[in-house]
């Protein structure tokens, strides 16, 4: 097929036919890795198939995100590190499908490019798939696009959407929460993708020193700690939601805590959050210190090391913390909620 479908013109033009083939050659042992029970196609078709398992799900809801990694790419090509991206693209779509209950399905990505480099898409595709694999999703399919002259050869956009499900009567929609419950927070790996417009303003990442190791960061480097993947939290939210009666869920991406942790939050109600107990990155720190940067702007636009939050009942705190600890994760207790008519206040 490779052979047949060799255009001179085409290639002329700027468009190699042949890299877009060599590159799925080498992203198929990749996305292999994903497959789930539910995959009836592999990579290839006009179309992704999927069939769902039904069990015990009474009144099936699909949950549908899509996003992309943001100009967090620019450090991407920077560092010439293209591996880890992928996991990006995975979290920002699950992470949000998860915050109504809905466990992910499958997932698929778009990749537009000035140059298809075979070698380059792998890499992508190999985060992607890490982050399917770290989510349950099954990667079934993708596009990559090569788009001379109007992206720069060696850099590249990528975005990517999930489906997920979940029953209706087990949908998290806050309608249950009420004053008393608590704000857990989940821990975040770094600045995840959002506020990377900002990050490369404060410190001139084109110019700055982005991998000597810097006392502020732990002995990291700046690009080390800026690149970090996101974390994803499907799996331990499925293990909190199968023992925890969770009144509401925020995924903290861009707008940080004031837009985001009111999403999960109903009329006349409020989210009160001790700012002493937020375990702050330092990272954050470093970014505000640099920048100049005040704490509500800060608050307003990272996750300022919290990249999830969860409410639930006073009662059930102690057995959802050692839910999450057993999956992992360093949760604690970051707030209460209370009634008011602002749905977030920071004090």
């Amino acid at each position: 097929m490779i052979e047949n479908s060799r255009s001179k013109a085409y290639a002329d033009a700027g468009v190699d036919i042949t890299a877009g083939y060599r590159a799925v050659d080498l992203m198929k042992s990749h996305v292999k890795r994903t497959t789930t029970p539910g995959v009836v196609s592999g990579i290839g078709g006009f179309g992704g198939l999927f069939a769902p398992d039904l069990t015990g799900i009474t009144e099936p809801i699909l949950v549908s995100g899509t996003d992309g990694v943001g100009t967090k790419l620019k450090l991407a090509f920077l560092l010439d590190r293209h591996n880890t991206v992928g996991i990006d693209c995975v979290a920002m779509c699950v992470n949000d499908v998860i915050c109504c209950g809905a466990k992910p399905l499958f997932f698929l990505d778009y990749i537009a490019c000035g140059k298809n480099v075979p070698e380059r898409i792998a890499d992508i595709v190999s985060g992607v798939a890490d982050g399917c694999v770290q989510s349950g999703a099954a990667l079934i399919g993708g596009e990559t696009a090569e788009m001379p002259g109007f992206y720069p050869e060696n850099e590249y956009d990528l975005a990517g959407y999930c489906t997920g499900i979940v029953d209706r009567k087990k949908i998290i929609d806050n309608t249950t929460m009420q004053p008393g419950d608590v704000v857990i927070a989940l821990p975040s790996s770094g600045v995840h993708s959002n506020g990377f417009s900002l990050v490369r303003k404060v410190f001139d990442v084109e110019r700055c020193d982005l991998t000597s190791p810097r006392a502020e960061l732990g002995g990291k480097s700046l690009g080390d700690a800026l690149i970090a993947p996101t974390k994803i939290y499907v799996k331990p939210i499925l293990a909190l939601l199968e023992k925890v009666a969770v009144r509401g869920i925020s995924h903290i991406t861009g707008g940080g805590f004031y837009e985001n942790i009111p999403r999960s939050v109903p009329d006349g109600l409020t989210a009160v959050i001790d700012r002493k107990s937020v375990r702050v990155l330092p990272i954050f720190d470093l970014i505000a210190k640099t920048g100049n940067i005040s704490e509500r702007d800060m608050f307003n636009t990272f996750n300022m090391g919290v990249g999830m939050s969860v409410v639930v009942p006073e009662k059930e705190v102690n057995t959802a913390l050692k839910i999450l600890k057993d999956a992992g994760e360093d949760a604690y207790v970051i707030g209460r909620i209370e009634r008011g008519a602002e749905k977030i206040r920071i004090c």
